[in-house]
């Protein structure tokens, strides 16, 4: 009796993974066709320029790894050094797939338990000095502490803040460090010509809710300040792509403004990846 009971559990459990694998081949031709219609064959995005068109998904969450890579192939590169915070247990990250190409860089993470599991599955890249991971909950005050703790260069090629909340305070505090290119999660339930930042909270975190970050307008400002120029976001609405003045030329397309870069948000999406992600140190 217990034999055809677990029989019976084997069997809905295939069933169930069956059912499961075809809803994910389903909504991965949905995401295919839509990106068809809305993004390849769109006059908008038509322009060598532009840089959706590049999009490209290896570990990050849409086609961040496409857009990095046409980044850096019109800047070029020079100490292939990055910069990420808020990367999880790093297999979903902006960064990861430049560790392959023999970048190195550090991670912030602020959850201990996804820290520790980044130390366990990116062991082959910690030993072999290509990947620093810290654990720690970051502020406006600490940021540029936690640099200089890690040694990151003061121009290193590429820098990507994903903290949800504090984002625009954490961006505007980094000073002393002048990142090639910086990436940017903004909070794209607010039009372009909306200025939005969240009261700073040094001990705040994100609730779920559509309060949180910044707007693309105010980011835009900000980046103005400190000498970035928007270049582009993502066709989910997630981050903004800011490469430093001195470096744009007419490499991106103008204007450089919330209004002409900004993409609405499009969570429905989340490009479908074939296979789940991974990395095994040998």
């Amino acid at each position: 009796m217990a034999l055809n009971f677990i029989k019976r559990i084997t069997h809905i459990r295939d069933i169930l993974n069956s059912l499961i694998a075809q809803r994910n081949i389903e909504k991965g031709l949905q995401v295919a066709q839509f990106l068809s219609q809305h993004l390849h064959s769109n006059p908008k995005y038509v322009n060598n320029k532009r840089l959706n068109k590049y999009e490209h998904q290896v570990f990050s969450q849409n086609g961040e790894d496409g857009i990095i890579r046409e980044i850096l192939i019109r800047i070029g590169s020079t100490n292939k050094y990055f910069v990420e915070f808020g990367v999880t247990d790093g297999l979903e990250s902006n960064t990861l797939n430049l560790l392959y190409k023999q970048w190195q860089g550090l991670w912030i993470e602020g959850s201990a338990e996804d820290t520790k599991k980044i130390n366990q599955t990116f062991s082959d890249f910690i030993k072999d000095g290509k990947l620093l991971a810290k654990n720690e909950f970051i502020t406006a005050g600490n940021i540029e502490t936690i640099f200089k703790s890690a040694n990151v260069p003061a121009e290193p090629d590429l820098l990507s803040i994903d903290i949800d909340y504090n984002t625009y305070h954490v961006w505007e505090a980094i000073t002393l460090y002048r990142p090639r290119v910086v990436i940017v999660e903004y909070n794209s339930n607010f039009s372009p010509d909306t200025h939005f930042v969240v009261r700073y909270n040094a001990s705040r975190m994100f609730d779920g809710t559509s309060y949180f970050g910044a707007s693309l307008l105010a980011l835009e400002q900000l980046g103005k300040t400190k000498g970035y120029n928007l270049v582009g976001c993502n066709f989910t609405g997630t981050n903004a792509f800011f490469v430093r003045e001195d470096l744009t030329g007419d490499l991106f397309e103008a204007p450089f403004t919330a209004e002409h870069h900004y993409e609405p948000n499009r969570d429905f999406l989340y490009y479908v990846n074939g296979h789940r992600r991974g990395h095994r140190p040998d």
